[in-house]
C-alpha cells in the first residue's frame, strides 16, 4: 500500500553571503526527510519542495508565497537569518501556515505560526555573557552585521554588562555580506579591548576572523573572541584563524551522547568523513523530526492540530532532550559553552545541568542581572566541567 505524501516547503539560500549555512541547513533537512520516508513507524511520506532565495531578503517572501499558493504546503522549514524570517512571518500568519524556524535568534518574538527550534537568547547570549563577566572582563567590544540579530543581541549584552558595572567599549556594524573589515580590525588593535563579541553573519564573519587573527598575532595581542553562531563547517571555511573562539550553542559535533554519535556517523556516511553538521543544520534535522512526529500524533497536517500534538512531546535528539513549550512555541534546549580548537572542532567546557525552558522575552533578565548582596550574579549558571 502506498503511503500518502505530505508536501513540506524548504526555504534556504544556496547562494549569496550566507550560502554555506543555507547549504548545511538543506543537507540536514533532506537527510531527515529521507530517514523518515524509510521508517515504517510513519504512515506517510514527506515530499520536500526546495526553494533558493539566493540570499536576497525580498525573495524569501516570494518563494514562500509560491510554496503556499502553487504547491499548497502547510508547513515550511527554513530561513537562516532573522531578516529572512521576518519576510516570511506575515505571509504564514495571513495564510495560517506553520514555519519551523531552525536558527538560533535574538528573541522578543512569539507567533502562533512559528515553531522556534533554535536557541533563544537565554540559551546562548546569557550563558556566554555571564561567563565573560565572571571569568574574563567587564568590558566588551561588539562587532556585527547591521540587522535585528546584532541589534537585539548587543542590547541584551549591554544590559547585562552595565548592570554588572562594566561597559560596552564600542559597537561596530557592517552590512550583510560586507567584506571591508580592515577599519574595524585596525581600531581593535589600536584600542586593545579585553574581549571582542562577533555577531557578524556568513562571509563577513569569515573575513573578519581571518583579518582579526592576522592583525592581533602581528601585534602580539591575545584578545578572546566570542560568538553565539560559529559552527564546525565555518571553522573549516575560515581555517586555522578560527581556533580559540569561545562559542555558546545548544549543539556541537563533540557532544558525547549516543544519539549524537549515531547522528554524526549517519551524517559522515552520507556527506563524507571530512564534513561536519552545523548547529542550525542539526536544528533543521530536529525540526523535521518534531514535525513528522507531530503529524503522526495529530493524524492530520492541519496546523492547529499539529501544534497541539507537538507541544510537550519529548524527542531525544542529537543535542539531547528537546521539546516544544506550548506556551510560547519555543524549544526547551540545553545551553553549552565551548572553545574552538586547531582541528576544526569545539572543546565543550560547560553545559547546563538540565534542559532550560525558553525565555524569548527574557522575563527573568532583571532578576538575573540584579547584583546580589555579595556582588555576585544571583542566577549565574553553575559551571560544570564536561570531560
Amino acid at each position: 500500500m502506498t503511503k500518502p505524501s505530505i508536501p513540506v516547503g524548504i526555504i534556504c539560500s544556496q547562494h549569496g553571503p550566507y550560502q554555506a549555512m543555507g547549504r548545511e541547513i538543506l543537507k540536514s533537512t533532506l537527510m531527515a526527510v529521507d530517514e523518515i520516508n524509510n521508517q515504517a513507524e510513519f504512515d506517510f511520506t514527506v515530499t520536500a519542495h526546495v526553494r533558493d532565495p539566493r540570499g536576497v531578503i525580498a525573495e524569501y517572501h516570494t518563494v514562500c508565497d509560491d510554496l503556499i499558493r502553487n504547491v499548497g504546503v502547510e508547513h515550511i522549514i527554513g530561513c537562516y537569518t532573522s531578516a529572512s524570517r521576518k519576510q516570511v512571518l506575515p505571509i504564514v500568519e495571513r495564510t495560517d501556515r506553520l514555519l519551523w524556524y531552525p536558527a538560533r535568534y535574538e528573541g522578543f518574538e512569539c507567533s502562533d505560526n512559528v515553531i522556534y527550534v533554535g536557541a533563544s537568547p537565554n540559551h546562548n547570549v546569557l550563558p556566554l555573557v555571564r561567563y565573560v563577566l565572571d571569568n574574563l572582563s567587564r568590558e566588551i567590544f561588539c562587532v556585527g552585521s547591521n540587522y535585528v540579530w546584532t541589534w537585539e543581541t548587543n542590547r541584551v549584552t549591554r544590559e547585562l554588562v552595565t548592570a554588572s558595572g562594566g561597559r560596552i567599549v564600542a559597537e561596530r556594524l557592517l552590512e550583510l555580506g560586507e567584506s571591508a573589515v580592515g577599519h574595524i580590525v585596525d581600531e581593535i588593535v589600536r584600542r586593545r579591548p579585553p574581549v571582542v563579541f562577533n555577531t557578524l553573519v556568513g562571509s563577513s564573519s569569515y573575513d573578519f576572523i581571518r583579518a582579526f587573527h592576522a592583525a592581533t598575532t602581528a601585534a602580539g595581542l591575545d584578545i578572546p573572541m566570542l560568538s553565539c553562531s560559529l559552527c564546525e563547517p565555518e571553522l573549516k571555511i575560515v581555517g586555522s584563524a578560527s581556533a580559540g573562539c569561545i562559542t555558546s550553542s545548544a549543539y556541537f559535533e563533540s557532544i558525547r551522547l549516543p544519539e549524537n554519535r549515531a547522528f554524526v556517523a549517519r551524517w559522515k556516511a552520507r556527506y563524507g568523513d571530512d564534513s561536519s553538521p552545523s548547529v542550525d543544520g542539526q536544528s533543521a534535522y530536529v525540526a523535521v523530526y518534531l514535525l513528522a512526529r507531530a503529524l503522526q500524533r495529530a493524524g492530520a497536517s492541519n496546523i492547529g492540530e499539529v501544534r497541539r500534538a507537538a507541544a510537550g512531546f519529548r524527542y531525544n535528539s542529537p543535542q539531547g532532550p528537546v521539546w516544544i513549550d506550548g506556551g510560547n512555541n519555543h524549544c526547551v534546549l540545553t545551553p553549552r559553552l565551548a572553545v574552538s580548537n586547531a582541528d576544526g572542532q569545539f572543546d565543550i567546557f560547560w553545559e547546563a545541568d538540565a534542559p532550560v525552558k525558553p525565555d524569548p522575552y527574557l522575563t527573568q533578565l532583571d532578576v538575573a542581572v540584579s547584583p546580589a548582596r555579595d556582588g555576585a550574579s544571583p542566577n549565574a549558571p553553575h559551571l560544570r566541567v564536561v570531560k
